[in-house]
């Protein structure tokens, strides 16, 4: 952490990453049909992130005097907020009809509630916690037949009860089990690595569990290729995000868990210019990360339905269909270009994101 900032560089470089993988695979799945080589990256930094930062503001609140009960107040706004933006996005940025899809937006408002129970846990507990529903997750997918509501390819729900709970515990987009494993284990870490003065034992610690974890995933990878028949059936899955293998949740997180406590030693400090650089450019990105999110599904999925309609068509007719992968990444390079000119505009000028909406309706 630089001095004179309450901001951790480490965090905001690696929200930046997470942020033009989610761009760069949007386009090109959405546009394109193409999936990129680095899919499923993002999406388990963001979780593991928010984990770490709820840290971090927690601490922040505690340091401005605020009553235990206010912070668990603001920690629920927070999350229904989330949970209520994940149903409006799924609406009107998606189609109606995605409206219990289980985005992102959604379980991270769900796991922002819960880590106000968890926060209490010694960290013994909730690393048991997490390793139950790590390793539980295959089996509740398998009782709840989950290939069943993904036969087209993508998560079909049908409009009852029983398949929009099951959608958010277990077989939705963005599923508790194994999902909420991501946030728990950020919250952990970050108490760890950024909660006491002894940093570079904590430092070692993670990257323990993580080299861990990645080893846990390479083995599991492993004896799939090699000899499934050893493995339960639950754990036969490949390197895949839908559904979420054993060896991708490990692999993942343990990848997020190593990048978080070695990135401190690699990143230029200091006043040169590298450093200003990249420390402008990694916090104008990670602060909007949530406008961010909402305005490139806005910016490369309306003209789709929109076309569409125009031409008489399904809502999805051009949806994977309307541009070459060439196309669709430099699309994605111009918005994220066109962006940060925007937010820099934003900054100076005291214009608002969605990040200032919650925090003046929340906190």
């Amino acid at each position: 952490m630089n001095s004179g900032s309450s901001r951790y560089l480490e965090i905001d470089v690696l929200r930046t990453l997470a942020i033009f993988s989610m761009v760069f695979v949007h386009f090109c799945e959405n546009l394109a049909g193409v999936t990129p080589p680095f899919t499923g990256f993002g999406a388990p930094l963001f979780a593991f992130l928010s984990g770490a930062s709820y840290h971090l503001w927690r601490s922040a609140q505690e340091r401005r005097g605020r009553a235990e009960s206010e912070i668990a107040k603001a920690t629920i706004r927070r999350g229904l907020f989330l949970l209520g933006l994940g149903f409006a996005f799924n609406i009107f940025v998606w189609l109606p009809e995605d409206t219990f899809n289980w985005d992102v937006l959604s379980f991270l408002g769900v796991a922002w509630m819960s880590l106000e129970l968890v926060r209490r846990w010694p960290l013994p507990v909730l690393a048991f916690a997490a390793l139950v529903i790590y390793a539980l997750s295959p089996v509740a997918r398998g009782i709840a037949d989950y290939p069943a509501y993904w036969t087209a390819g993508y998560f079909d729900p049908d409009l009852c009860l029983s398949d929009v709970l099951l959608g958010a515990l277990v077989t939705g987009y963005f599923p508790l089990l194994p999902w909420i494993v991501y946030p728990w284990v950020g919250y952990a870490i970050g108490s760890t690595l950024f909660g006491t003065a002894e940093r570079a034992g904590s430092a070692r610690l993670a990257q323990r569990s993580g080299t861990a974890l990645v080893v846990v995933a390479g083995t599991l990878l492993f004896l799939q290729q090699r000899w499934p028949a050893l493995l339960p059936r639950g754990a036969r899955d490949a390197w895949t995000m839908f559904p979420p293998s054993l060896a991708y949740v490990a692999g993942s997180l343990g990848l997020a868990m190593l990048v978080l406590a070695w990135l401190p030693r690699v990143l230029p400090n200091g006043d040169h210019r590298t450093a200003r650089t990249l420390q402008l450019v990694a916090r104008t990105f990670s602060r909007h990360a949530l406008t961010l999110y909402l305005l490139h599904h806005v910016v490369h999925l309306w003209p789709l339905w929109i076309a569409a309609g125009l031409d008489g068509e399904e809502p999805t007719a051009y949806w994977r269909a309307a541009s070459s992968t060439p196309a669709a990444g430099l699309l994605a390079a111009c918005f994220l270009i066109a962006s940060y000119a925007g937010l820099r505009w934003m900054d100076r000028h005291g214009r608002r994101g969605i990040e200032d909406l919650m925090r003046w309706l929340c906190d």
